[in-house]
C-alpha cells in the first residue's frame, strides 16, 4: 500500500507586519530596501503573546475537517511538528489529539524541526502507512518563530511569518508520494540557533545582553539567531545537487516535472537556485509575499494554493 497528500489546509494568525511597519520600526533600512524587495515578502502573519504553536495547528486542522468534509475518527496517527511545544511534558501531540476529538486509538507524537518539518513528517507518515499499517495520518506544522525574535533583529523581522498547515496522508495505491533523500550537518548547528534557555545553556543574566553583526543585526544568545550568509550559501550549494538526487532516484528527469515548490526560505535564493539548475520560471511556483517564511509550513501552504489555482482553472 502507498501513500498519497489527500487533503491540506493552513490557518494565519489574525495580526499583520506588513514591510510599511518594519521601515517604520528600522528607518535605517529604507536605504537598503531594493535588495530587501528582492526577497519577495510584503506582509506577514505574527502570533499574538498568547497564542501558542498549538493553537494555530488546531485552527488548521479543524478548517481541515471543514474544508475537505474529513471524518475524525479515520485519523490513525497525528504528528505535530513545531518548536514551541505546550510543556516539558505531556507530549503536545496528545493535548491535540484530545482538543480535536480524534479517537482514542489515535497515535500521537512531537518532533522538532524547522524548515525541513513539513518533508520529515511527510516521511514518517509514508512509513507509518506503508510500514505500520496505518490508513490516514495527519500532519500538523506549526510555527511561532518570531517569539524568538530579539527586537532589534531586523533581518529575522523581515523574513519570517507564522502560521501552521494541516496535512491528511492516506494509504493510496494509484498516486504514491515517491523516495525520499534526507541529509544532516549536525557541525553547522550554530548558524541557526537560539543559543541559552535549554538543557545545554541555562538562562543567566549574560543570556540577554545585546550582540550585534557586522550587518547591523541585533540578537541575544536567549533570541534567535540566523546566520544569512551562511543559510543562503548553503542552500545554493546543497539544494541543486538534491534535486538532481531526488530525481534520478525516482526514474525522472527535469523535463518529466510539472511544477516546483521549494521552502519558501525567500524569492532571490529560490530564483537562483532555479537558474542553476536550468528550472523554466514557469515551472517554479511561489506564495510568500502576503505570510513570509513560516519555516515547516511553508510548502504545505504553497501546496495548498497550487491545488486551488488548479482547481480554479478547471474551472
Amino acid at each position: 500500500m502507498g501513500a498519497s497528500i489527500k487533503a491540506i489546509s493552513y490557518h494565519l494568525p489574525a495580526n499583520t507586519y506588513t514591510n510599511d511597519n518594519f521601515f517604520e520600526s528600522f528607518p535605517d533600512s529604507i536605504s537598503n530596501k531594493h535588495n530587501l524587495l528582492k526577497l519577495g515578502i510584503n506582509n506577514r502573519h505574527i502570533v499574538s503573546s498568547d497564542e501558542t504553536a498549538s493553537d494555530l495547528a488546531v485552527k488548521a486542522a479543524t478548517k481541515l475537517f471543514a474544508e475537505h468534509a474529513i471524518e475524525k475518527n479515520e485519523i490513525d496517527f497525528l504528528l505535530f511538528c513545531a518548536q514551541e511545544f505546550d510543556h516539558y511534558t505531556p507530549t503536545t501531540a496528545c493535548i491535540i489529539q484530545h482538543k480535536l476529538g480524534l479517537s482514542n486509538q489515535c497515535g500521537a507524537l512531537d518532533f522538532n524541526l524547522g524548515c525541513s518539518g513539513f518533508v520529515y513528517g511527510l516521511g514518517v507518515a509514508k512509513g507509518l502507512i506503508e510500514s505500520l499499517g496505518c490508513k490516514n495520518v495527519l500532519l500538523l506544522t506549526s510555527s511561532t518563530l518570531t517569539k524568538t525574535f530579539h527586537p532589534h533583529d531586523k533581518s529575522s523581522r523581515f523574513l519570517f511569518g507564522d502560521g501552521a498547515a494541516a496535512t491528511l496522508v492516506s494509504s493510496n495505491n494509484e498516486l504514491k508520494i515517491g523516495n525520499f533523500i534526507f541529509g544532516t550537518d549536525g557541525s553547522r548547528s550554530d548558524k541557526i540557533i537560539v543559543r541559552d534557555g535549554g538543557a545545554r545553556n541555562k538562562l543567566n543574566e549574560s543570556s540577554f545582553e545585546d550582540i550585534t553583526d557586522e550587518y547591523g543585526n541585533t540578537t541575544s544568545n536567549a533570541c534567535f539567531y540566523m546566520n544569512g550568509t551562511s543559510i543562503f550559501n548553503f542552500g545554493l550549494k546543497t539544494v541543486p545537487s538534491l534535486v538532481k538526487d531526488t530525481l534520478i532516484k525516482n526514474n525522472y528527469s527535469l523535463e518529466d516535472i510539472d511544477l516546483f515548490i521549494f521552502h519558501q526560505a525567500n524569492l532571490f535564493l529560490i530564483e537562483t537556485i532555479g537558474k542553476k539548475i536550468g528550472i523554466p520560471n514557469e515551472k517554479i511556483f511561489n506564495f510568500m509575499e502576503s505570510i513570509g517564511n513560516t519555516v515547516s509550513s511553508t510548502i504545505p501552504i504553497v501546496l495548498a494554493e497550487a491545488i486551488k489555482i488548479k482547481k480554479q482553472n478547471r474551472r
